[in-house]
């Protein structure tokens, strides 16, 4: 791993405030920021990366990369499930291995949000197809995550189960999800002056606005963190090792479908990070024996942190050597 890229990273504004929430919870600290706002953030940086990969989108001509890429995202988000949730029901129920299983299938918009910074200060391009890519591998890890639990788990009278109809819509209509996809399309047909309107809205405030909101990640991460270490030391592991391997493996294997150093390195990003967002909720209404206190600060207490501090330089200096 390339020493300076790792320094780079961990010196990020961005990333500081993401400390700074950590040590804010750690004093005991009266810190907060009003939910409604952290909301507000969270829609703004899902329209602001849709919009713009829609527009980056609209200026490509349209390839067959671009059809490989959709293909790859989706084949990662329908094999990952498969295989994590045979070693999670080694030591878990069947309802918490499938829920845990699509979580790391699926995807973080956050994270590739921060790995889109990243590639900024690196200036290092992408193309705007890797956006589409994101939005489309939720639903595929959702549905596997829930027909593995249906096979395997054993069926109880009194809590009926939705069908995977049912399941696939909420997946494709979870807020995050459609707005993602929404601003996407938008950006893709809207007219390029009529566009560059809302320019210094998408971007010049993008960065203080990740800013903010990792801040308030940091604070839940570190809330999260100490109720999820009652489950001692193998989904500990799970969610380092297995991000990791993820992230590693498709990094390398991703030449395979482009040779773009930047849409590598975001393929990379979707398969190490884990969904504590649209899959939560999901699994709500697809497995309610499902524990939120297992999946969830695995998501976000240990592989998102790992993810933006460790795991975006380690990916990058992997795609540039192979």
């Amino acid at each position: 791993m390339d020493a300076h890229a790792l320094l780079t990273n961990l010196t990020n504004p961005t990333l500081l405030f993401f400390g700074l929430g950590l040590l804010a919870t750690a004093l005991k600290s009266d810190l907060e920021i009003p939910p409604t706002s952290v909301k507000f953030i969270s829609l703004y940086l899902l329209f602001a990366i849709g919009f713009k990969g829609g527009q980056e989108l609209a200026h490509s001509p349209f390839s067959a990369e671009i059809i490989y890429s959709l293909g790859f995202g989706l084949l990662i988000a329908g094999l990952i499930p498969l295989y994590t949730f045979f070693i999670l029901k080694r030591q878990l129920s069947p309802a918490d291995a499938g829920a845990i299983a699509a979580a790391y299938g699926s995807v973080s918009a956050v994270t590739f949000v921060s790995a889109v910074s990243f590639l900024e200060a690196q200036q290092v391009g992408f193309g705007g197809h890797m956006v589409a890519v994101m939005a489309l591998m939720e639903a595929p890890a959702i549905i596997a995550g829930v027909v593995l639990m249906k096979r395997f788990e054993a069926p109880s009278p009194d809590e009926p189960r939705p069908g995977l109809g049912a399941v696939a819509h909420h997946a494709f209509t979870n807020g995050s999800v459609l707005l993602v996809l929404g601003s996407l399309i938008i950006g893709l047909v809207a007219d390029t002056k009529q566009a560059d309107g809302i320019k210094p809205f998408t971007t010049d405030l993008f960065k203080g606005f990740l800013a903010i909101f990792l801040l308030e990640m940091g604070m839940v991460t570190a809330r999260r963190f100490a109720a999820f270490r009652r489950y001692g030391s193998f989904v500990t592991a799970f969610a380092v090792l297995v991000p990791l391997f993820n992230g590693c493996l498709v990094a390398a294997a991703s030449h395979l479908v482009t040779d773009s150093v930047g849409n590598r390195f975001l393929f990379a990003i979707l398969a190490a990070s884990a969904s504590y967002i649209a899959v939560p909720a999901a699994m709500r209404l697809a497995a309610p024996r499902a524990d939120p206190g297992l999946y969830l600060p695995m998501a976000l207490g240990v592989t998102f942190p790992l993810n933006i501090t460790v795991g975006l330089p380690l990916y990058l200096a992997i795609v540039q050597h192979s």
